[in-house]
């Protein structure tokens, strides 16, 4: 079984500019998470899938592998669908998100590891919420697990709602867990999601997956113990730049 990793990067981005060859550390983000991608054991290839020829060219200059994409994808997931296409013997591909310049190379084996099951057809990972904050940030999706770590729904809303506790104790009481936005899918299956049409679930929350979820793709979640730090703004880079000190 082939898996290839695919990091989607857009040039373009409301909140930050030209994000992907921001400095960082004397490192462009794109070519820290490459790098900690080549870390895992389980990738066979790892591909840079970009709308713009300044960060393909700069994937090229620090001897990653990047190919170009059509501008108009509304998702990361139809960007790695035509990025795969460039690679049809793969199995495996795995969705790694292009603004985690510290993102865990064991998370990467982590997903990769649900395809050692038979019948898995789309993964992700989930972590489990340990504050009152996490629990109601609506820009912290939230889902709910099945005895068989499938996902039934994700939703920016704190589920299930606790009848009875007091809001603060919640997470107290019962495991919740918040998506980590890292995908993994069947190649087959890469090709079958990106052919739906929006969905009625997906419009209302915002969420791409509950797409899948409604048409009955199952996806399975693996559990991971390590928190991501994406960078959406400046304060997040900061953020990361405080981490990478002893470097």
């Amino acid at each position: 079984m082939k898996t290839l990793g695919i990091i989607p990067a857009r040039f373009a981005s409301t909140r930050f500019p030209g994000k992907p060859l921001i400095d960082i550390a004397g490192k462009s983000m794109i070519r820290r998470v490459y790098e900690q991608c080549v870390k895992a054991s389980r990738l066979d290839k790892i591909v840079v899938a970009t709308d713009d020829e300044r960060i393909r060219d700069h994937v090229h200059l620090f001897g990653g592998i990047a190919v170009l994409t059509s501008p108009d994808h509304a998702s990361g997931t139809d960007r790695c669908y035509e990025a795969s296409q460039h690679f049809p013997d793969y199995d495996i591909c795995i969705n790694i998100q292009g603004d985690e310049p510290l993102i865990d190379p064991g998370q990467i084996d982590l997903i990769s590891r649900c395809f050692d099951e038979p019948g898995v057809e789309i993964a992700t990972l989930v972590k489990q919420i340990t504050s009152q904050e996490e629990l109601f940030n609506p820009n912290t999706p939230k889902v709910i697990l099945n005895k068989k770590q499938e996902a039934i729904y994700f939703s920016r809303s704190a589920i299930p709602f606790m009848r009875g506790i007091a809001e603060e104790h919640w997470h107290t009481y019962h495991i919740y867990y918040k998506h980590i936005g890292v995908y993994a899918y069947r190649s087959a299956r890469l090709s079958e999601i990106t052919k739906l049409a929006v969905s009625s679930l997906e419009f209302t929350e915002g969420l791409e997956q509950l797409r899948w979820i409604e048409h009955g793709f199952k996806i399975k979640a693996a559990i991971t113990d390590t928190e991501s730090q994406a960078i959406d703004t400046s304060e997040d880079l900061e953020k990361v730049l405080r981490l990478l000190e002893p470097e």
